[in-house]
């Protein structure tokens, strides 16, 4: 142990600033003591090239050996998650395949009710048609029988009226031959 300062300067340097020599002295040994105290502790803590290349072996080893550990647990759950990757693929393709069958099955179901829709669509249109249909033929027939209903009565009124005419002027002729 070596103390890199000069402790005499040190005394005297205390003693140019106003402190005895006795007060220089006891205060350089107390440094003194403290700083062995100091460096007594560091050395505690401190170990020796041969005890640092043991610890370094030692904990080489126990780094070889967790290595080691590690490369075997590696290997067995690379192959665990290995198979467990298969098994999941395995389970998507299978729920793929499901979704894909009732994709199909909904789609068929949505194009036969359309189909059904359509046909029903279809048939109402028909019903349609023919009510459309029939009640244009009502109307039609109602119309020719007004038609030839106005011509009958046309007629018969044409009848009375030439009728009616023809008789007052055989009156007319009448009064007249009588008159005259």
């Amino acid at each position: 142990r070596r103390l890199y300062f000069d402790t005499h300067a040190l005394v005297c340097l205390l003693e140019e600033n106003g402190f005895t020599t006795q007060q220089s002295e006891v205060i350089v040994s107390a440094l003194v003591k403290i700083m062995n105290t100091n460096l007594d502790m560091i050395y505690k803590d401190m170990v020796t090239k041969v005890q640092q290349e043991i610890a370094l072996q030692q904990v080489m080893s126990h780094i070889g050996g967790v290595k080691k550990d590690m490369i075997i647990l590696e290997k067995s759950e690379f192959s665990a998650l290995r198979s467990e990757n298969e098994k999941i693929k395995l389970e998507l393709q299978q729920i793929k395949k499901q979704v894909m069958d009732e994709i199909t099955k909904v789609r068929a179901d949505n194009k036969l009710n359309l189909n059904l829709e359509k046909s029903r669509v279809k048939e109402l249109h028909a019903q349609q048609d023919r009510a459309l249909t029939q009640t244009d033929r009502k109307i039609d027939t109602e119309v020719a029988d007004l038609k030839t209903m106005l011509e009958s009565h046309k007629l018969d009124n044409i009848k009375y009226l030439a009728g009616s005419v023809f008789t007052c002027l055989t009156v007319a002729l009448g009064f007249y031959r009588l008159w005259i």
